[in-house]
């Protein structure tokens, strides 16, 4: 009985090595992410063929300003997805990114916007070798119906076109299901 008691904690730690989940930031991608979105905002007929973006779309031109505050909160959340191996809008625990917004000390201009669940002002993705890649992938967008990201990147519709901050995280990771994590928050503050 001592032996196994003893070889527990050694599998354990040998098993520790197989998921060896040591996640980290990459700050460049994440710059390189947010400027890549500024400029396809900027200039989007230069895009219309490799993003399948239609030159009727209305994307805003109003570019999008760096915000410290959301880009903590977007590498935390990226981080979290690969610590905890989990892709999804909503975490573990049953909170998403309105929360964490609101928790950061960015407000959000009105208070039904601070449901724990809701999430009206991120989008995320994983799996992407860079956060260009990411970026692209989520402005082609051919997984959801309404092309609810590319809206949001873009600045499509009223509502995302009034939002002017942005945070991103990208994330790498070494273990779980996905290779890295991106996490991108575009928001209004609430002076």
């Amino acid at each position: 009985m001592k032996v196994i008691s003893y070889m527990v904690p050694v599998v354990m730690l040998l098993l520790s090595f197989l998921y060896n989940n040591n996640p980290f930031i990459v700050k460049e991608e994440a710059q390189q992410a947010f400027q890549l979105i500024n400029t396809i905002r900027s200039s989007p007929e230069k895009y219309y063929k490799e993003l399948q973006l239609s030159s009727k779309l209305r994307i805003t031109r109003t570019p999008l300003r760096w915000n410290d505050t959301l880009a903590r909160v977007a590498e935390a959340k990226a981080l979290d997805m690969a610590k905890r191996n989990y892709f999804n809008h909503v975490n573990p625990d049953g909170y998403g990114i309105n929360f964490f917004i609101n928790q950061s000390g960015y407000k959000l201009n009105t208070d039904w916007l601070k449901d724990k669940k809701e999430n009206f002002f991120e989008s995320i993705a994983s799996g992407h070798d860079s956060g260009i890649a990411a970026v692209k992938s989520l402005i082609i967008d051919e997984g959801d119906a309404t092309k609810g990201h590319r809206n949001h990147l873009l600045g499509v519709t009223d509502w995302d076109a009034s939002l002017y901050d942005i945070g991103i995280g990208f994330v790498k990771s070494d273990g779980g299901d996905y290779q890295s994590y991106i996490c991108i928050i575009i928001a209004k503050h609430n002076w």
